[in-house]
């Protein structure tokens, strides 16, 4: 029987939002649990264990990355402040084109290229560098960890030479960016600037990736990258609730919804319709904090549970 799990931003983020009446019932007769946080990384089983997101998504953009190893080195904007500088946009937040990675890698090719790692951008929002297998790498946090956090804080970290190399490679990238003729045009053009890159999802392509799941729908390339791996049904983020053709359990990756009552309307209320006519065994809330909430069409018999007024009750 088919089942729909949902992954849900962390209960914090809704605020005070409420439960719609119905579904404040449904959810106060759920069966509730909490797991450990970061589901989605739990989603994938992948060997050697790790989440090597550059060579899973150069592997679905090019096709060549059992060769070596990967790291994204991709293009963001960074604002200065008076304690320093901001991350504040990456990928498809900048309005990238391939006018942008044409006019700008010409310029970084020869720096990296020296330093034995040469630079591409097979997409323009998903810039590579190749490095050897053996590369010894400081540790990198992913773009969306540092959204609108101080850059320094989230610097290639690292003891010793491996940390200084790539903050000084950073450094002297940056200095090109800001340098370079085609940031102003797009400044005067009312787009951010391209004035550093960001390092991350460093790794080898892995040695198998199996998945649960018959599908993974999300916006996340990670998660549709490793998806592509492990041999299932990958996809955007649909606007909303349509019951996809085939058996098997299928996750929706809503984690980057902040509007309760969207939700409600476009994923719980027609997945409620599901469950009731029997077309789904089960609905699983996933948030990203650990609390798991289960939706099953027997639950509807809990007479004694009192109905929640929002997920944080």
């Amino acid at each position: 029987m088919n089942r729909v799990d949902l992954l849900l931003p962390a209960r914090e983020r809704f605020g005070g939002q409420r439960l719609g009446e119905a579904l404040g019932k449904r959810f106060g007769r759920a069966d509730r649990t909490v797991e450990a946080a970061d589901f989605a990384a739990r989603a994938f089983d992948i060997l050697p264990r790790g989440w090597p997101v550059a060579a899973a998504t150069r592997q679905r953009d090019v096709g060549d990355a059992a060769h070596g190893a990967w790291l994204r080195a991709d293009p963001v904007y960074v604002r200065p402040d008076i304690n320093g500088a901001r991350l504040l946009a990456y990928g498809r937040a900048l309005s990238l084109s391939e006018r942008d990675s044409a006019a700008l890698l010409p310029a970084l090719k020869p720096l990296f290229g020296d330093a034995g790692f040469p630079i591409d951008a097979p997409a323009p929002d998903r810039w590579y560098v190749a490095l050897p297998r053996e590369t010894k790498l400081p540790r990198f946090v992913s773009p969306e960890q540092a959204l609108g956090e101080d850059l320094f804080q989230h610097l290639p970290i690292g003891e010793g030479a491996e940390g200084r190399r790539w903050r000084a490679l950073l450094s002297e990238a940056q200095v090109v960016l800001h340098n370079h003729p085609h940031s102003a045009a797009r400044a005067a053009a009312g787009l951010a600037p391209i004035n550093s890159l960001w390092f991350w999802g460093a790794g080898l392509l892995p040695d198998r990736v199996h998945c649960d799941y018959a599908g993974v729908y999300s916006d996340d390339e990670a998660l549709t990258a490793f998806g592509a791996q492990a041999g299932i049904a990958t996809g955007a983020l649909p606007a909303n609730w349509n019951e996809p053709a085939g058996e098997g359990a299928r996750l929706f990756d809503l984690r980057a919804q902040r509007d309760l009552a969207l939700i409600q309307r476009d994923w719980l209320q027609p997945l409620a319709q599901a469950l009731d006519r029997g077309a789904l065994a089960r609905v699983a809330a996933l948030c990203a904090d650990g609390e798991r909430f289960e939706l099953a069409r027997s639950q509807r018999w809990r007479f004694w549970r009192k109905p929640v007024r929002s997920l944080l009750d």
